[in-house]
């Protein structure tokens, strides 16, 4: 199975793995599945680090792409197909947030399953999201 982790569980799988939930961990750790962090989630750290929305104490954000690397997971690109069909994924009233968004239109797109503990994604299951915590 290929699974496309959402920004904070990435974030907990590297930092708080205490956070994640009991079947988020053991598809990560098992290693016949391909888990993924996607480029999206690192522009999303760098943004919110910027504007103060994410605190990393004694973390170096520039870093995490190498922890995912040591975490073995795949690093996925952003494709150009991706960013044009985006206006394909239809726009829920209460749920704006463009880099989650582009998160579940990557996994959409990719036929992934998405670990996210976000509850708002739950609605983007009748446009084909697979979506596990």
């Amino acid at each position: 199975m290929i699974y496309l982790l959402d920004t904070h569980t990435f974030i907990w799988a590297v930092l708080k793995t205490n956070n994640l939930g009991k079947k988020t961990k053991e598809i990560i750790s098992r290693k016949t599945n391909e888990v993924c962090v996607s480029t999206v989630s690192f522009w999303e750290i760098s943004l919110k680090t910027r504007i103060e929305k994410f605190l990393f104490a004694h973390i170096n954000i520039n870093d995490f792409p190498q922890y995912a690397k040591d975490m073995d997971f795949t690093i996925l690109d952003l494709q150009e197909d991706e960013t044009i069909s985006f206006h394909e994924l239809p726009l829920k009233e209460n749920h704006k947030d463009p880099f989650d968004r582009m998160l579940i239109w990557q996994a959409i797109r990719k036929n992934m399953t998405i670990l996210s503990k976000d509850s708002l994604f739950e609605q983007y299951q009748e446009d084909g999201l697979k979506l596990i915590w």
